[in-house]
C-alpha cells in the first residue's frame, strides 16, 4: 500500500528485456535504504526490488504490467516518480494507493495559471473507471484531487511544490500517464452494478 506522496525521483539507468519481462535499473537516493523483496511504486506501479547496489536497484515488470502501464515506453535517462510502501502507524498524507494501475491516459492540455497548473487527462471510459469532482485519483503515482470530472476526462490542479518534485514538470500534450482510480470508488461502483 502507498499514499501517493512522492518521496524521490529516480533515473532509469538500464532497461533490459528478457523474454516478455523488462528489468528496470533505477538510480535513486532511496537505494541505500531499500532491501531485496521490498515494494516500490514507479510512476504509481508497484514493483518488487530484485537486485540492489549502493546507488541503484533493479525491478522487473512482466508483460501484464507492461500492457496496462506506461513502463514499456520508458527510455534510459528518463525520470520516474518513486514512493516506498507505507509504514503502518504513521500519517496517511495522500489517499490509499495500491500501486495497481487501472489504465493509462493521455495528457490533453496543460494550462499555466498564476502560480499553479491545470492538467487535463483523457482516458478510455470503456474500462468502466470513473472520477468524481473532489475525489481522489493517482497520476503516475501522485495522489491528487479531481477538480473537473467528465465521463472520459478529468482535470487536476498542481501546486508549485508538486510540479517541481514530481515528473509533472515534464508532462506536455500527448504524454501517456498511469492512472489508479480511487479504490473505495471502485468498490462502490462494483457494488452498485450487482
Amino acid at each position: 500500500m502507498f499514499t501517493g506522496i512522492i518521496e524521490d525521483l529516480g533515473k532509469i539507468e538500464k532497461l533490459e528485456r528478457e523474454g516478455d519481462n523488462l528489468h528496470i535499473t533505477v538510480t535513486s537516493s532511496l537505494s541505500p535504504e531499500l532491501k531485496i523483496d521490498q515494494s516500490v511504486a514507479h510512476n504509481g506501479v508497484c514493483l518488487t526490488v530484485v537486485q540492489l547496489n549502493n546507488s541503484n536497484y533493479t525491478v522487473t515488470a512482466i508483460e501484464e504490467t507492461l500492457s496496462k502501464t506506461n513502463l514499456g515506453t520508458l527510455h534510459e535517462g528518463d525520470v520516474v516518480n518513486l514512493e516506498r510502501a507505507m509504514i503502518l502507524g504513521t500519517r496517511l498524507d495522500g489517499h490509499i494507493v495500491q500501486g495497481h494501475v487501472d489504465q493509462t491516459a493521455i495528457c490533453k492540455e496543460v494550462i499555466s495559471k498564476d502560480g499553479s497548473w491545470i492538467f487535463t487527462f483523457e482516458y478510455d471510459s470503456k474500462l468502466n473507471n470513473v472520477t468524481i469532482e473532489k475525489g481522489s485519483i493517482t497520476v503516475n503515482g501522485v495522489s491528487l484531487t479531481v477538480v473537473n470530472s467528465k465521463p472520459t476526462e478529468f482535470s487536476v490542479a498542481i501546486i508549485p511544490y508538486t510540479y517541481e518534485h514530481t515528473t509533472f514538470k515534464n508532462f506536455k500534450k500527448g504524454t501517456v500517464v498511469n492512472l489508479e482510480f480511487d479504490v473505495i470508488g471502485k468498490y462502490v461502483k462494483r457494488l452498485m452494478s450487482l
